[in-house]
Formats: C-alpha cells, sequence, structure tokens
C-alpha cells in the first residue's frame, strides 16, 4: 500500500508530541543520545553510496554528525541545535603517554578527563576524577564553570531560527540538565555510591552545585532560543538492566526534587517540551518523572526489566511520549539479519503507533557493530509501517 505525506516534520512531531495522531510516526537520528558512532556512520556511507566526512559531533561517546543526504534519505524529522563551551575554555583533545600506550585525552569545564586508548579509538571512559578524595571545603573551591557563560550562546539563536525558518524540521536542542551524573564523574561512581549511604551533606553541596550550573545555563539559553526550540533535552540515567541504581528513596528525598525544580523552571519560561533521557529499567520511576514535569521519555530501553511496549503504552501512553524503543539494541539490531529487524520494527511500531505519544528512534545511540544492511532496515520498515491509516 502507498502512503503520502501531509505534514511538515514539524508539524507531525508537535502532533504526535500532543498525543494526536499525525500522518506517519515521526523519525529520528543525529543526537546526543540517538546517533550513530563514527564506524557505524562510515559503514553506512559505503553502504548508501553517499560521500561525507566523519565529523564527530560528541567525542566521549565518539559520534558522528549525519549529513543531510543520510537524514533525508531516512526520512528524519529533526534537526538539532546545541551551545557550546565558555568563551574561555581552552578545551580540545590532547595526546599523553600511559601505561606504554598513546591516549586522546580531553578535559571538560568541570575538570573530568575522559580519555580513549589510541590502539582501541571506540570511546572515551573517565580516567581523572577531580573530586574524588575532596571534602565539602574543597568543593566550594572548585573552579565550576559558569552556565550562563555567554561565549556558549554565540549563533545559538541564528542557528535554531534557520532551522526553523528555512526548512520544514523540528528543532530539538543538544543534551543537557546532566544534574545528577556530573556528580559521579568527579567523585567517581563508587565513591559516589557511598556516599550516597555515608555522607549526605557533601552529596547535597555537590548536587547543587551542578543544578546551579544549570539553571545558570537554562536562563541564558532560553533567553536565546526558548521561544523556537521545540524539544528540550535533558538526563540522568537512574536505571540499570534489572532496576534502579541506587535506592529510589534516595531519588526522591535528593536528586528529584533538584530534577523538578530545573524541569518547572523550564516549562515556565518555553512551549517547548521536555525530554527527559535515563537507561535502563525505568518503569518504576515513570510517575516520578510525570510529576516533575517531564513530557517525553527517551531511550526505551525495552530489553530491560518491565520495560515491555505494550505495557508502557497501556500504562502511561496518554501522559507521556515515548522516544525510542523501537527494536532490541543489545541482542537484535548488531546481530540479527534484516528481515528480523524489520518485523521487529513492525511489531514495536503495533504496540507504539495508537493515539500518537511516539516517535522513532532505536534505543539510544546506533553503536559501531551494528552492519549498515541493519541501520537501512531499520529506518525503512520506520518509515514504511509508521503511517496510520
Amino acid at each position: 500500500m502507498s502512503h503520502k505525506e501531509t505534514m511538515t516534520s514539524r508539524e507531525r512531531l508537535l502532533t504526535a508530541l500532543d498525543h494526536r495522531e499525525p500522518d506517519r510516526v515521526p523519525i529520528d537520528l543525529g543526537g546526543n543520545q540517538t546517533g550513530i558512532h563514527k564506524f557505524a556512520y562510515a559503514n553506512l556511507l559505503g553502504h548508501l553510496g553517499i560521500e561525507d566526512d566523519v565529523r564527530i559531533m560528541d567525542a566521549v561517546q565518539q559520534l558522528a554528525q549525519p549529513c543531510e543526504a543520510v537524514l533525508e534519505r531516512f526520512h528524519v524529522d529533526t534537526r538539532y541545535v546545541a551551545a557550546g563551551a565558555a568563551g574561555d575554555w581552552k578545551g580540545g583533545i590532547v595526546e599523553a603517554e600511559r601505561d606504554g600506550r598513546k591516549w586522546h585525552d580531553l578535559t571538560d569545564e568541570f575538570g573530568v578527563r575522559w580519555s580513549m586508548p589510541d590502539d582501541a579509538p571506540r570511546y572515551m571512559d573517565i580516567t581523572l576524577h577531580p573530586l574524588a578524595d575532596a571534602t565539602i571545603e574543597d568543593i566550594a573551591e572548585h573552579p565550576f564553570p559558569k552556565g550562563d557563560d555567554p561565549g556558549r550562546f554565540v549563533g545559538l539563536r541564528e542557528r535554531a531560527l534557520a532551522i526553523r525558518d528555512e526548512t520544514p524540521y523540528a528543532v530539538v536542542s543538544g543534551i543537557s540538565g546532566v544534574v545528577y551524573e556530573i556528580c559521579w564523574y568527579m567523585r567517581g561512581l563508587e565513591q559516589w555510591f557511598i556516599d550516597l549511604m555515608t555522607d549526605r551533606p557533601l552529596c547535597e553541596a555537590l548536587i547543587d552545585h551542578t543544578l546551579r550550573y544549570w539553571m545558570d545555563f537554562f536562563r541564558a539559553f532560553l533567553d536565546e532560543v526558548g521561544d523556537v526550540v521545540d524539544v528540550i533535552m535533558i538526563g540522568d540515567d537512574l536505571a540499570a538492566q534489572q532496576g534502579p541504581l541506587f535506592r529510589p528513596e534516595i531519588y526522591r528525598d535528593l536528586v528529584k526534587p533538584r530534577h523538578k525544580k530545573l524541569v518547572q523552571y523550564i516549562k515556565s519560561r518555553t512551549k517547548a517540551k521536555i525530554w527527559y533521557h535515563t537507561c535502563g529499567a525505568c518503569a518504576g520511576y515513570i510517575p516520578d518523572l510525570l510529576d516533575n514535569g517531564i513530557d517525553i521519555l527517551n531511550p526505551v530501553q525495552i530489553s530491560a526489566e518491565g520495560m515491555d511496549p505494550r505495557a508502557l503504552k497501556e500504562r502511561f501512553g496518554e501522559r507521556l511520549t515515548f522516544w525510542g524503543g523501537a527494536i532490541d539494541a543489545q541482542h537484535i539490531l548488531p546481530s540479527a539479519t534484516p528481515e528480523r529487524v524489520r518485523e521487529e520494527v513492525r511489531r514495536n511500531l503495533e504496540a507504539w503507533k495508537p493515539g500518537g505519544g511516539y516517535v522513532f528512534n532505536n534505543v539510544h545511540n546506533l553503536q559501531a557493530d551494528v552492519p549498515p544492511e541493519n541501520i537501512v532496515a531499520l529506518y525503512d520498515a520506520a518509515y514504511e509501517f509508521g503511517f496510520y491509516e
């Protein structure tokens, strides 16, 4: 059966986010949590016969910036704009020698060092936590970056307006609002989990610094583009494969009030929908996210415990938009046949589509080992089976 599009990409996305059925399910690719690894992208370009340089848009995850030819080939409805670093930040990737290996190091504005070995250049992992041994007094003296530094926003409004006014696409922000995770980046994951159980004052001191950074950031960001963006991405991973990363009561007592303060501030300044990213088995947190004011959940890790598409749609589909959840990205997408990929997409779309409130994407980024044939099957199936009758 042939189908005909009757909406622009922006109309399509806004209709779906309003929990109404558009002409077809909106399709997304190219964000910090919905992107494509540089190796997978290079293979995809060769498979499609498209010429493009592999430009890195996210150094830590080694994500490539998809070109317009690829986005148009897959009928992608979103385009991304992101703020940058502070004007005086002297960042950049430098080479270093450690433990007999060559490393590519990036020290971010919080002082966290991310490193990628030259002989296994897939991702960056943290190799220096600047506050690993810090006291509350050390945290107070740490040179936290300024969220509202004007250099972050140079040209941002012009880029966003160019998408809104000169293209049919929806305008989506880059990832931001990472209130909780930055704490463990700076402290170290194991030490931060110990802190959560043993040192509440230190946890409060550190998370209040990261919240202040993002409150300052969004004040300036929304001054620039609050009237232009359609979706604002924030996120902190709260769950693992079988359940929460830490006690839910700690989340509700320590983290949630700060999340809610940030979300409610953003919503007071813009009509954009708020997109929240957490991997894992997060179904138990969905009522909390809704209470915070979240509109969209990503990536919807359907292979995790309690994350069945039909159950989630039935329970929360009238209040929450699901963005992702297209396929089991752990066990099927990297290794199945294209025919199996196509069938999985068809089956999952049957669960997600009714009543709108769904945006198509893989679960998280397309990883380095996903064959190009499967990427094509993924997006072609999204377009074929995504139309509403």
